[in-house]
């Protein structure tokens, strides 16, 4: 039975939708299921859309995607893309040309915190479009052929919410105050709007900006945890903050279940999240492993009744070093549909023990898997927290626009 939502301190209200037709949101899967909803999104756009991604490749994915937005700017809609510098450096400048010369508005995110010659080590690593401020994609896949797949390849394991509801409104709002540089972003507070029988709010986080919503999100989320909770995440290395409060969940016997990536396309990371195994495990997880293609997703259930869909990776770098943006959704029916989507992926997965690590990792093994664990985590200190000469950054804009809890017992 659906219900309303406890407010939690990073909300601030919840908005009751009065008549106006069937509001509704959707779970997405990534590969033709993504980029078909995604195609019609931007083919059934009459004013305006807003594409943010970290990942936009030249490849054909990438081309059938601009090949769509070029259509959308000659039917007089207004297209701004936004992609971030580091993630996208591979796009060539004649790719960005051409979307200019059909009408598309294109900007590379650059960090936003500098002084003289240095940043701070700062990433948009949003995956959304939004049209008309009614109707929006989001989640964490990237316009890559990989995450569409090909013939020989499955696409990465991934997730996206399609929404169809005035939370689109929100997120539009939000796309345009980062694309156009307006700062308000701080100022935009997240609202739970009812679709449905559903309440969907729109989370950020933002560290610089002191925006920790998506992170409050996660821990509160924990906390309150009952029953369950299921988390499937990529380059799973959780902070001190967040591994405290699965370890509180843990021991209050809640089921835990984590899905991470058999197969990485960072092996450093899946080595540093595998010397955390017995640890997870000790701490009443069950771990699972996906073995038939990358895992991408990010993406969380607790208890049936709360879960998030977005570009947050629990790691210390989506916690303080990059711009991302979740859904939460409060709906005992998605829920259930996401928990059974998880079952399926956990019949296909191998479960990881105590006897399978003993027999699997030699000493060579648990070597190397504590050297990655500290190296990785040297490496996201260092790309969230220390600054990095700017030269990129000044290279994209003239060419295309005039410590963690689990450590200890491990």
């Amino acid at each position: 039975m659906e219900h309303k939502p406890i407010i939690k301190k990073h909300q601030v209200g919840i908005v009751q939708n009065g008549a106006g037709g069937t509001k509704y949101i959707e779970l997405v899967h990534s590969g033709e299921d993504y980029f078909l909803r995604l195609k019609e999104i931007i083919n059934k756009a009459e004013k305006e859309i807003h594409l943010q991604t970290y990942i936009f490749e030249n490849d054909e994915t990438g081309n059938s995607v601009a090949a769509c937005l070029k259509k959308a700017a000659q039917r007089n809609v207004k297209v701004y893309v936004l992609l971030d510098a580091y993630g996208s450096e591979a796009l060539p400048n004649s790719f960005i040309q051409d979307l200019k010369k059909h009408g598309i508005f294109v900007r590379f995110f650059s960090p936003l915190f500098s002084l003289n010659n240095f940043y701070i080590g700062r990433r948009m690593h949003h995956k959304i479009v939004v049209a008309d401020e009614k109707v929006a994609l989001i989640g964490g896949i990237n316009i890559a052929d990989k995450y569409r797949g090909t013939l020989n390849l499955k696409p990465w394991l991934d997730y996206a919410v399609l929404l169809d509801c005035p939370a689109a409104s929100d997120l539009q709002k939000l796309c345009s105050d980062y694309y156009f540089k307006e700062r308000s972003s701080k100022k935009i507070k997240p609202v739970l709007h009812s679709a449905g029988k559903a309440f969907v709010g729109i989370i950020q986080n933002d560290w610089l900006k002191g925006k920790t919503e998506v992170c409050d999100a996660y821990t509160n989320a924990i906390l309150r945890a009952e029953k369950e909770i299921i988390i499937i995440g990529s380059y799973f290395l959780p902070g001190r903050r967040l591994a405290k409060a699965l370890k509180k969940a843990g021991k209050k016997k809640v089921k835990i279940t984590i899905i991470l990536a058999g197969i990485s396309d960072v092996p450093m990371v899946r080595r540093a999240a595998a010397h955390l195994y017995s640890s997870f495990l000790r701490h009443n997880m069950t771990v699972y492993e996906w073995n038939k293609s990358v895992v991408h997703g990010k993406a969380a259930v607790v208890d049936n009744e709360w879960s998030t869909i977005g570009s947050f990776n629990l790691n210390s770098l989506s916690c303080y070093g990059s711009i991302e943006i979740n859904v939460e959704i409060y709906s005992q029916s998605f829920a259930e549909i996401m928990r059974n989507d998880f079952d399926q992926v956990i019949e296909q997965c191998s479960e990881v023990t105590i006897n399978t690590l003993k027999k699997k990792a030699s000493v060579i093994d648990k070597l190397a898997n504590w050297g990655a664990y500290h190296l990785v985590r040297t490496t996201i200190l260092f790309l969230t927290f220390l600054p990095h000469l700017r030269v990129f950054k000044n290279y994209r804009l003239e060419n295309t626009e005039n410590q963690s809890c689990w450590e200890h017992d491990a």
